[in-house]
């Protein structure tokens, strides 16, 4: 019986600690598995047994609940737009550029090309933090 009050309490802490401390309902999921095993500790009495399968259950939780989340978020970059250098990028480097009146870090769509300071670039997409982007001398010629 104490195994049961165990994982009652594993179960309800672990609920709960999502609602405080989000983790995209893994807390909860694992949480959720508790409350099964308590149920199941009832029937089978070897600890060890109940951790693996509190392990199994919450595995399976996590990786079905996460077919029902929101897919991240793609940034595009509708057509191409215009920024400014602010620094130099150096082949296959970041560096700055203005762009929509903030300063992001930048880097070459062309891994072979430096690209100087105060020159008009077009900004082809975004990859995470970082913008890639093609002086607009090689585009317009």
């Amino acid at each position: 019986m104490s195994h049961t009050v165990f994982w009652l309490i594993a179960g309800i802490v672990l609920c709960l600690m999502e609602l405080f401390l989000p983790t995209a309902f893994i807390e909860f999921m694992m949480g959720l598995s508790a409350l099964v095993v308590a149920g199941v500790s009832l029937i089978v009495p070897y600890f060890g047994l109940q951790v693996v399968l509190w392990m199994i259950v919450s595995l399976l939780l996590v990786l079905l609940t996460r077919r029902f989340l929101p897919k991240r978020k793609v940034y595009e970059i509708e057509g191409s737009t215009e920024a400014q250098t602010l620094t130099e990028i150096l082949p296959g480097q970041t560096g700055r550029v203005l762009y929509e009146g903030n300063s992001w870090s930048a880097r070459c769509a062309e891994m072979d090309i430096a690209i100087a300071p105060n020159q008009r670039v077009y900004v082809m997409r975004r990859e995470g933090n970082i913008l890639v982007v093609m002086p607009q001398n090689l585009l317009s010629s």
